[in-house]
């Protein structure tokens, strides 16, 4: 028996697959306003934030690829279901922030060892839009991640407030040089240096929870003690020994060896280990399966292989 709940149309990345397609369309209009303004009002930080926009809308791509494969049913070649494909997405978008962070760096040191005009007034007003957009939507991409405990969805989200970061740092660059004139026009260039630094750290904060996510490391230790509580409740269950969950996705995965009498027959300890799984599966709709071994008390000092 498994808990067929998140292959259903309630699947929790539906929710995240629709913000991505928000995020997506957002992002272009933000490319075409920001790379438009930058170039015809002398902003290269403006012209870098434009940038970072475009590498959203590439990782926004991955990201709802990643969402519709992990959306998929176990198969043949799946078991386990598709679930990693949502934190490589997450990788993906990571290392797309990296690669975005990179290249304002070098462009950005460019334009600071070459002289060029002050960044015309207009380009503040788009800033402040910008800032307000990607706001409104990390905070709005944001719950739903956390609603859904997507890694890859709450990275996305956090690209956004990289993007609005990186709008924050040209508007205080673009206004110094406004103020200060043709001498502080390099403060342009360095407060798109300065958000590129910024954004690689945010990639590394988003990179770090999805690579461990692949690599199997373990979820909150909240949900184990519920495991725990929830097993323990079931008759004939004496104790508990081992107790590993992970999360493939959206899904949790439980590994649990509980202790009963070992005089039992082996269809009544199978009867009390398919309890445990009931009850653990009806109480959260997000663990998929169970996996239950039975151990009769004196078996818990033997070594395990």
């Amino acid at each position: 028996m498994q808990n067929e709940s998140l292959h259903k149309p309630t699947h929790p990345a539906l929710k995240g697959l629709r913000s991505t397609l928000i995020s997506i369309m957002a992002s272009i209009a933000l490319v075409v306003v920001k790379g438009t303004a930058g170039i015809l009002g002398n902003s290269y930080a403006l012209v870098a934030d434009a940038i970072e926009s475009a590498s959203d809308v590439f990782s926004s791509l991955i990201l709802f690829a990643g969402l519709r494969i992990a959306t998929k049913a176990p198969d043949k070649d799946h078991p386990y279901g598709h679930g990693k494909a949502e934190p490589l997405a997450a990788t993906v978008i990571a290392l797309t922030m990296g690669a975005a962070a990179v290249l304002i760096v070098v462009e950005s040191i460019t334009n600071i060892i070459t002289p060029h005009a002050v960044p015309e007034t207009f380009t503040l007003w788009v800033l402040g839009a910008v800032i307000l957009v990607k706001e409104v939507l990390f905070r709005f991409i944001i719950k739903v991640g956390e609603e859904a405990d997507s890694t890859a969805v709450k990275a996305d989200a956090w690209h956004h407030r990289s993007d609005a970061i990186t709008s924050a740092a040209a508007f205080i660059g673009i206004s110094i040089a406004i103020l200060g004139g043709p001498n502080y026009a390099v403060a342009d260039d360095i407060a798109a240096l300065v958000a590129a630094c910024i954004i690689l750290i945010n990639a590394y904060l988003v990179f770090r929870p999805a690579l461990n996510e692949v690599m199997d490391a373990a979820p909150s230790s909240e949900i184990v003690e519920e495991v725990r509580k929830l097993a323990s409740t079931v008759e004939g269950v004496l104790g508990l020994d081992k107790c590993f969950v992970r999360k493939m996705g959206f899904e949790l995965f439980v590994d649990l060896h509980i202790i009963v009498d070992g005089t039992l027959s082996v269809r009544e300890g199978h009867d009390i280990a398919h309890k445990v799984k009931a009850v653990i599966l009806q109480a959260n709709p997000r663990i998929y399966d169970v996996l239950t071994h039975v151990e009769p008390p004196d078996a818990l000092h033997e070594p395990h292989f």
